[in-house]
């Protein structure tokens, strides 16, 4: 899936891993992913955590996709930030489930949380087709 990810290929959001539930991508802030203000778009923040979120919520093999999706920004992100993203299966009932992404950057003094993401999934299919 993430390989043909264009929106997310683009920005240059790399793929850490995903598997069982568990997602991890990461995203430098570049020139044209800051606004008026000097720190980082927050439309982007919410790309790299709803990429995270795609990644964690299909690495079980279904065809998954957003049902919904609501991010909390905690602090902005800079110019040259290195982001990284951790996304994790909270629950599953049925064809739904729930997904936390929080977004941080390291720092001397330890990660700082950028972002908090919760999103909604619904799997709309059991498995990808062969293309």
């Amino acid at each position: 899936m993430f390989d043909t990810d264009k929106a997310s290929l683009a920005l240059g959001i790399e793929l850490v891993e995903a598997a069982d539930g568990h997602a991890v991508a990461t995203m430098e802030i570049t020139e044209s992913m800051v606004n008026g203000h000097d720190i980082a778009h927050g439309g982007y923040l919410f790309l790299l955590a709803d990429t995270t979120f795609a990644l964690a919520c299909n690495s079980h093999g279904p065809v998954t996709v957003a049902a919904g999706a609501e991010i909390s920004f905690v602090a902005a992100g800079r110019l040259g930030d290195r982001l990284i993203a951790t996304g994790a299966e909270r629950t599953t009932f049925g064809r739904n489930g729930i997904y936390d992404v929080t977004v941080h950057r390291e720092t001397p003094a330890g990660p700082e949380v950028v972002a908090e993401f919760r999103g909604r999934s619904r799997v709309i299919q059991k498995a990808r087709e062969a293309q």
